[in-house]
């Protein structure tokens, strides 16, 4: 049996991928799998850490803004486009696959019409509410069409019936203790930890957030804050301080870069407040946490809003979008749930409700189901 991956450019792309991957090998350690990738993103270097060969193909997206630069690699990325079908049909070729599966990224889109047009069965997974431009095109050729999200069907025109199957969240996720998770961070049982973050880079947004909410609330005993900074908010201690609050001096203020242990912190969590990619809401859902999403305005189809509806539409989550952001209106949402037991449990069971702790399992039944019989392991 042989399996191959199209999958790139973020870990939105590139993770569930690998989940979905994983157990077909843990089901099947004779199987034959195969990512197709870019060489300068993430996946050449995520796939053959997580054991699995990896090829590439040489494609790239568009660059939106009239400039001189943006029009000079849109050139490039034309000429990529022309020859990556060819690139795509010689690596097929090669490997010989039984199936082949999308999991989304510019990288997807060759490999799977190609697929197609070689007659081999395929299938598409889509992680966010709002699918992308490749998944979109690619639902009308392929053979099943997955989903994270109900509400990307009602964009998408697929050959056969869709299947929601949800999105793999990490096993180490699943199987987090709140209770002990709060004693190892130490946050006391009468304490609401509020658990913030923007991604590894940081999300200004967030940072300035976190900055005005900690400095009005730093003195209520009741909560504990445990903020992330990323990369390019480092800034946070400094503005902090400026504003009379020395973190470093706080027992009840914490502040890291990074979250290297999200599935201790978000277990232990009793409101987060973060962005709304797709994968962050599956770990929110998983772990029925009530949550304030301010979607990121900087992603392709302004898809991190459509991901964030999902939730609010059925009272499981909270929004407040950048446009609309003001430190009034985050003040006036934050103390709606932390002064009202009753909103942020119902909360929380709606977001539990959702959750589909099975996707992993799921999504590599579909994809097994597509191998002929001839080729079973």
């Amino acid at each position: 049996m042989k399996i191959m991956f199209a999958a790139g450019g973020t870990g939105g792309h590139i993770n569930p991928a690998l989940a979905a991957a994983g157990e077909i090998r843990e089901r099947y350690p004779d199987a034959e799998i195969r990512f197709v990738g870019t060489q300068d993103k993430m996946e050449a270097k995520l796939v053959p850490a997580a054991g699995f060969d990896f090829v590439t193909i040489d494609i790239s997206g568009f660059y939106r803004g009239l400039t001189i630069e943006n029009i000079k690699r849109d050139i490039q990325t034309v000429f990529k486009l022309l020859r990556a079908s060819s690139q795509a049909k010689k690596r097929i070729r090669a490997f010989q696959p039984d199936v082949v599966v999308g999991f989304g990224g510019y990288v997807s889109g060759p490999v799977l019409r190609m697929a197609a047009k070689l007659g081999i069965p395929t299938a598409i997974h889509e992680q966010n509410a709002y699918p992308g431009i490749t998944n979109k095109a690619l639902a009308k050729r392929v053979d099943r069409v997955m989903l994270t999200s109900e509400k990307a069907a009602q964009y998408m025109k697929p050959k056969n019936p869709v299947a929601v199957t949800g999105l793999p969240v990490r096993g180490e996720m699943l199987k987090a203790n709140r209770a002990v998770s709060r004693a190892e961070l130490g946050v006391r049982d009468d304490q609401l930890l509020v658990l913030s973050m923007g991604g590894s880079l940081g999300a200004e947004t967030i940072n300035r957030a976190m900055v005005e909410l900690i400095a009005a609330h730093h003195t209520d005993k009741r909560l504990y804050f445990l903020h992330a900074m990323g990369q390019f908010g480092l800034w946070v201690p400094e503005k902090l301080r400026e504003k009379g609050v020395d973190p470093d001096a706080e027992p009840n203020v914490e502040l890291r870069e990074y979250i290297s242990d999200m599935d201790r912190c978000m277990s232990a969590a009793d409101l987060v407040i973060c962005r709304a990619g797709a994968s962050s809401l599956s770990e929110l859902e998983a772990l029925g946490k009530a949550s304030i999403l301010i979607p990121s305005p900087n992603v392709a189809e302004n898809h991190q809003y459509h991901n964030a509806m999902a939730l609010v539409e059925e009272n499981a989550a909270c929004i407040l979008e950048e446009k609309n952001y003001t430190p009034e209106a985050m003040d006036a949402l934050f103390l709606s749930l932390i002064d009202d037991d009753g909103k942020r449990h119902a909360m929380e069971q709606n977001a539990l409700r959702r959750a589909k702790p099975q996707a992993k399992r799921e999504i590599a039944d579909i994809i097994l189901s597509l191998v002929p019989a001839q080729s079973e392991a």
